[in-house]
């Protein structure tokens, strides 16, 4: 199985299970390598709103995701255990997405530096990651722009809570 059918694969039972919004709303990530991700989500029936062009938790969705998906991969490649949160979601608007749309991101630098960083310090850090959504059939502009601040910490397991606890005592 490539790669790439394994992360949709893994997209879509996380999203049955966890997020039924994500399951949806239907996503498939059509690129992902260490430098850059692709979400196309269709424009249909599930993600039109009364205007015909898609709704705007269908966007949020794909920006989530572009962006959570990215991180969580660079994440994996790192070897480490980290939580993601967003902190905050900013998202500005160019035009109507009225066809199927593509959500990228490409900021892979800023992420490999935040995993860095919670390796490092062994605390929560947080870094704003930007990405922008696409509807080629439409236009090579982008019809929105979004910034979300990816919030990355360690995972803590018993084992590292029980030496914590026995260098205290």
């Amino acid at each position: 199985m490539s790669n790439l059918f394994k992360t949709n694969l893994y997209l879509k039972t996380f999203g049955f299970f966890k997020i039924p919004l994500i399951f949806y709303v239907n996503p498939k990530v059509i690129l992902l390598n260490n430098e850059e991700i692709k979400v196309a989500i269709p424009l249909n029936r599930r993600t039109r709103n009364h205007y015909g062009s898609m709704y705007f938790g269908a966007l949020a969705v794909g920006a989530d995701i572009s962006v959570g998906l990215f991180a969580m991969s660079l994440v994996k490649k790192s070897g480490a255990d980290m939580l993601l949160l967003f902190k905050d979601f900013q998202i500005e608007f160019h035009q109507r997405a009225e066809g199927e749309t593509i959500f990228s991101c490409r900021d892979h630098e800023k992420i490999n530096n935040q995993i860095a960083l919670v390796l490092r310090d062994r605390k929560r850090v947080n870094e704003q990651v930007c990405g922008q959504a696409f509807v080629p059939s439409v236009s090579k502009d982008p019809v929105c722009s979004f910034k979300l601040t990816v919030s990355l910490k360690q995972r803590v397991w018993f084992s590292q809570i029980k030496l914590i606890a026995e260098a205290y005592l």
